[in-house]
């Protein structure tokens, strides 16, 4: 009986770390850019009371005799697939289609990476820079911070599907500006660490960056001008995950309260 306490403590304590997983993915429903996660969990150690056995006649004890002790969270990955596109007509908004993400510089070579492309223009020493709503530089494939040419305003500034970036000049004529925005991929997406503001930072495990201007990817992402992909988060199906998890909840609670009531029985057999 004591077992089935702690086994049914154990299987609160996950759903409860399940429930606070998906309360995160429906507060950003509304999170440009964000990933929802998924919680995932493994069972622990089984005690082998009889284990199965053959004799040299192939008779004995076909299977095994265990009993469990709980689960235990392992790892919240991550999903990576697209949100939805919201037109915006904002042209400093991007919309990121495929596995890149876009460089961002948080200062002293602090590089971090990012789905969100809300992006917003910063003056500053008579010069133009696209930075997030942080004031983060936003790197091209020189890594350098993206500025405009002088005098030109983001309603003249026109990026493809691919990065590169042109404008229209004073006369009128389509210029070339001779920058591309810097977008990346990692060999295992799920090993990157996210570290908040929609930003996501390289572990060991998530690999070095990918440039795919380099050629090196097996996809190309595209870029849509004023656009945001939206959260991915799906809340019909975060609603029924979250009941789910509260029942799940309350029937180990009804275990641990049936196992109390089953010791209480047996203390009072003596009466």
């Amino acid at each position: 009986m004591m077992r089935s306490l702690w086994t049914a403590a154990s299987g609160m304590t996950s759903q409860q770390l399940n429930v606070d997983n998906i309360s995160n993915n429906i507060a950003n429903v509304n999170t440009t850019g964000y990933k929802r996660e998924r919680l995932e969990f493994k069972s622990l150690l089984y005690q082998t009371m009889e284990r199965a056995t053959l004799d040299e006649n192939d008779t004995g004890r076909p299977v095994n005799l265990q009993v469990g002790h709980g689960v235990r969270p392992i790892v919240s990955s991550r999903i990576f697939t697209n949100g939805s596109v919201e037109r915006t007509e904002n042209p400093s908004d991007f919309y990121l289609q495929g596995e890149g993400f876009f460089v961002v510089d948080r200062g002293d070579g602090d590089i971090v990476y990012t789905k969100d492309g809300s992006f917003k223009i910063s003056i500053g020493d008579g010069e133009s820079s696209i930075v997030t709503s942080e004031g983060y530089a936003i790197l091209d494939t020189d890594g350098e911070p993206i500025t405009l040419p002088e005098n030109i305003s983001m309603s003249d500034v026109n990026v493809d599907e691919n990065g590169n970036i042109t404008y229209i000049d004073e006369d009128g004529e389509t210029q070339d500006a001779g920058i591309q925005f810097d977008i990346v991929q990692f060999p295992n997406v799920q090993g990157l660490e996210a570290i908040g503001n929609n930003f996501y930072t390289v572990t060991p495990a998530s690999g070095e960056a990918i440039q795919e201007s380099e050629g090196d990817t097996s996809t190309v992402s595209r870029i849509i001008q004023s656009c945001l992909e939206m959260s991915n988060v799906n809340v019909a199906n975060e609603m029924v995950n979250l009941i789910i998890a509260q029942r799940a909840y309350e029937l180990n609670s009804k275990a641990i309260q049936t196992s109390d009531d089953m010791l209480q029985q047996a203390s009072n057999l003596k009466r």
